[in-house]
């Protein structure tokens, strides 16, 4: 008999980030998200239920004037998952990358994010602006670039991978060359406040 993620017999509450963290890690068991669409689903009515509160994920949100965006973890989950917070300086983007296979789910916490898809290979271009009432995306094969478009503020957003991933590719938008990425996020020591991993490239 094949084991299955929980599925709760109500909602359940969420109204903290502990709280989706806890309600999580129930609802994944010892799985991924994988193909599972019950468990998509499950997943997403989560985090979609979660209302942000910057007192709530303060803690998580470190980030440095002068500093790259920050990848910064809020919990490892079941190693087949884990769950970040990314904070963004004002005109900041990631650049074009794809997720290595890795399905990812994101809700904007603070805000404004605009997120650009592209095609494999890149032949064309679609743009989406998320707001804070637009909460969530799923994408597990796509290649796209998030970009915080203010220049008065940042932006603060919650993304779950599954599984986890360390390295990814990344695409010159002009050439289509490719190159070798490190997408690793970092915990923060308690007491302290370093600035957390961003993507850097580490090889052509």
């Amino acid at each position: 008999m094949s084991s299955r993620a929980t599925t709760p017999s109500s909602s359940p509450s969420v109204n903290t980030m502990q709280d989706l963290v806890k309600q999580l890690n129930i609802t994944m068991g010892p799985h991924g998200l994988g193909d599972d669409l019950i468990r998509v689903r499950q997943v997403k009515k989560l985090m979609q239920s979660y209302v942000s509160q910057a007192t709530d994920w303060s803690q998580y949100a470190v980030y440095h004037e002068g500093t790259r965006y920050t990848r910064n973890l809020v919990d490892d989950g079941n190693g087949k998952y884990n769950l970040l917070v990314l904070v963004w300086g004002e005109g900041q983007a990631s650049p074009i990358h794809d997720h290595a296979g890795s399905h990812c789910m994101m809700k904007l916490l603070d805000g404004e994010l605009q997120e650009d898809l592209f095609a494999w290979p890149r032949e064309s271009t679609d743009e989406m602006r998320l707001k804070r009432t637009a909460a969530l995306k799923t994408n597990s094969i796509g290649l796209h670039r998030i970009a915080n478009p203010s220049l008065q503020g940042k932006a603060v957003s919650l993304h779950l991978y599954s599984p986890p991933y360390n390295v990814c590719k990344t695409f010159d938008e002009k050439t289509g060359a490719t190159a070798i990425s490190s997408c690793a996020a970092s915990k923060l020591t308690p007491g302290t406040s370093s600035p957390q991993s961003s993507m850097d490239i580490t090889a052509n």
